[in-house]
């Protein structure tokens, strides 16, 4: 990683500030007055932002994606930004080929504290790089790396969360071979060690505390750390067995225990040291963390401040010691209100209503009365927004992609419609781009995955949803909150419960009858897509209900119920917020709700994608559904893999390849010729098309049945 310099020589600057507005123009000259792959793949976004203890400063992540096909391949970079709250200047601090996460400021306020692996580093180390300039120094490093850190008060120690060491006798085993892997009992729990910072001699010693920790944060009185743990380092019980304790600084004598019940989110203490605040589930079936809880720091099970609450916690801050302020996901918008704890009674006061940008990940300033967020709109990805107390609204402090403004974005609209049994949904629509009176368009039902997830009104294109890119095509794109999605409650996430594709799935099917009704789309050129659940969503609308849809782009789904809990990573957590029974105690219902149960019926060309390293779904979920859909032969089918991805795409090259097969896929069904499938092979140059080479390699392979 290559810290910024804070100055420069004057002919350097001048030189560079030429170069820069050159490229920028030139840059900008090149860009599409439509949103493509390509240009999506570009797009840059604030990932975190942390307020300073004095609300002069924010430091945020920006993420930079790697450029497919000329950067060497991989994730995209995280550089470190600070800049300056009331005027919104902005000063590069960490930038080029680096990856900075966990931002904060140490708690004097005069440095940025982040983790990160740079040069010399084996693993993730603890940095800090002072506000006034100067190089970032390492304040601690360990040889498994660490995950999660939290200073004291007095910054003379810091809390950091990282994997036991490996034996030295396991090291040499491994050197002369012996490299096997014992499945789910060879881990290395998680540690809590306490550390002197900047100190090369002293040597840090992990707590003896039961459990593999995940949380840390340390007390504003400074002889307390709050810890979330589970049994195991196991994905499962990270999801549903994360429990909160109070530990001794110095011993890590464990004086607390917090039953939260179920899932949880973010802890933070109380400004005097006596409760804990903790976004937590409201009990061990509810499928997300949102629900705001208060316990006191002793110990004991936590109060649900606002019971009923109808929509979902997203992130808070104490403003004081008396009251707390939230962001709070309500259908497709997020508010920001405050809550007087002596007077809870008579609920929050709304800061920022519904209708605003998207907000995120909340920080306020020590005196509690500054904010900063990562906002998104319909119009951009995240970017840094502030608010002070007074203020009317959120007021936005960046641009990370000045050349947007010149791109013609489509129509960006909050359906609501009556699924069949008369429930109200909700959905967001984006219209073609260019649609003209009574025409009806192509369209794609875009399906979150989770299900315990939602789309709110923000910017909603990315490399797997279509959004934006498709509009520029003429196709219009429907992300639908169905029944189990978060963002309305408790009561309607768990509304899908012991009911897979069921009534969750026919709620998209009568999303689009809704559409169809409202003249907006052509009811023979209807495209699905989704990724995870979604992906089992696409699955499913692709066999059960192929007579409906005319494509289908199916990204690391489900398609055997049954041998999904046999090769997940989290079978207990799709047990006990999903499926609500084990295959054993139905193997009929688990059978029949297997898209590879419908095979026979599948008309839908499907175009499969999966991540070949893949825990979550296993990637013979979608080799099953391949198998089966070519065995009966009456629909094309086309299966990618995607070799050193997981659950997801993160490698640019990966994630571009899957935007353009995604859109040739659809175009080629929804506004295209239709039959055979389109050519396996690309051209990833910007605006092409399959080449006469590639398409000659494919000569003599034989066809996608």
């Amino acid at each position: 990683m290559i810290p910024v310099r804070r100055t420069l020589p004057i002919r350097r600057a001048l030189s560079g500030f030429v170069l820069a507005s050159l490229l920028a123009a030139a840059y900008a000259a090149q860009e599409p007055e439509v949103l493509t792959p390509h240009s999506a793949a570009r797009l840059r976004g604030v990932g975190s932002a942390a307020i300073s203890p004095d609300a002069r400063w924010i430091a945020y992540v920006l993420s930079v994606p790697r450029e497919a096909g000329k950067d060497d391949d991989g994730s995209g970079w995280s550089e470190l930004h600070v800049l300056e709250r009331e005027s919104g200047r902005s000063r590069a601090f960490i930038t080029g080929k680096v990856n900075v996460g966990s931002i904060d400021w140490t708690p004097d306020g005069k440095g940025i504290s982040f983790l990160a692996k740079r040069e010399g580093d084996k693993a993730s180390s603890l940095y800090v790089i002072p506000l006034d300039g100067g190089e970032a120094r390492r304040a601690l490093g360990l040889a498994s790396g660490i995950r999660a850190y939290s200073f004291s008060p007095d910054q003379s120690r810091v809390a950091v969360v990282a994997e036991e060491p490996e034996a030295e006798a396991r090291k040499k085993e491994q050197e002369k071979g012996f490299k096997q892997e014992i499945y789910e009992e060879d881990w290395r729990a998680a540690r809590l060690w306490i550390a002197k910072p900047f100190d090369a001699d002293s040597k840090p010693e992990p707590l003896e505390i039961e459990g593999s920790l995940h949380q840390v944060h340390w007390s504003p009185k400074g002889e307390r750390i709050a810890i979330s743990r589970t049994p195991t380092p196991l994905v499962d019980d990270e999801y549903m067995r994360q429990r909160v304790a109070v530990v001794d600084a110095d011993s890590g004598e464990v004086v607390a225990e917090i039953a939260n019940p179920g899932k949880l989110g973010e802890i933070g203490w109380s400004p005097d040291g006596e409760h804990l605040a903790l976004i937590s589930a409201a009990d061990l079936n509810d499928p997300a963390p949102g629900r705001l809880m208060i316990v006191s720091a002793s110990g004991g099970e936590p109060t649900d401040l606002l019971p009923r609450y109808p929509g979902a916690l997203e992130s808070f801050a104490w403003a004081d010691a008396g009251s707390i302020l939230y962001v709070a996901s309500q259908g497709v918008w997020n508010v920001l209100e405050e809550l007087d704890l002596a007077q809870r009674e008579a609920g929050p006061k709304t800061l920022v209503p519904t209708g605003g940008p998207v907000l995120a990940g909340l920080t306020l300033s020590d005196d509690g009365q500054h904010a900063a967020f990562v906002g998104q709109s319909p119009s951009h990805p995240g970017e840094v927004f502030t608010m002070s107390h007074g203020d009317a609204a959120p007021r936005r402090l960046t641009d990370s992609n000045p050349w947007l403004a010149d791109v013609r974005l489509a129509q960006q609209e909050l359906v609501r419609f009556k699924a069949r049994d008369g429930l109200e949904v909700e959905g967001i629509l984006i219209h073609p781009l260019e649609r003209e009176e009574g025409m009806r368009s192509p369209l794609v039902l875009y399906v979150h995955g989770g299900p315990e997830a939602h789309h709110s009104n923000g910017w909603l294109t990315g490399y797997s949803a279509p959004g934006q890119v498709a509009a520029a095509r003429g196709i219009a794109t429907f992300y639908t909150n169905y029944r189990g999605s978060t963002g309305r409650g408790v009561e309607f996430s768990k509304l899908s419960q012991g009911d897979p594709a069921g009534k969750e799935f026919d709620d998209l099917v009568d999303a689009v009858d809704h559409l169809i009704e409202r003249g907006l789309v052509d009811e023979r050129k209807v495209g699905v897509t989704g990724g995870s659940y979604g992906g089992y969503a696409t699955a499913w609308l692709s066999t059960r209900y192929s007579d409906r849809f005319a494509a289908g782009v199916m990204f690391v789904g489900i398609s055997n119920k049954i041998s999904k809990v046999g090769t997940t990573d989290i079978p207990d957590e799709e047990f006990l917020v999903h499926a609500r029974h084990r295959p054993w105690e139905n193997w009929q219902l688990f059978l029949e709700r297997s898209p590879i149960y419908h095979a026979e019926e599948a008309r839908t060309p499907l175009l499969i994608l999966h991540g070949k390293d893949d825990p979550r779904v296993n990637p013979g979920q979608s080799r099953e559904l391949y198998r089966h859909l070519k065995l009966h032969g009456r629909a094309p089918v086309r299966l990618v893999l995607y070799p050193g991805d997981g659950h997801g795409n993160r490698k640019a090259a990966a994630r571009l390849d899957y935007n353009l097969r995604m859109m040739r896929w659809l175009e080629h069904y929804l506004t295209g010729p239709g039959g055979d499938p389109p050519p396996y092979a690309l051209d990833y140059a910007e605006g092409g098309k399959a080449t006469e080479a590639a398409a000659a390699s494919e000569a003599g392979a034989p066809k996608d049945s």
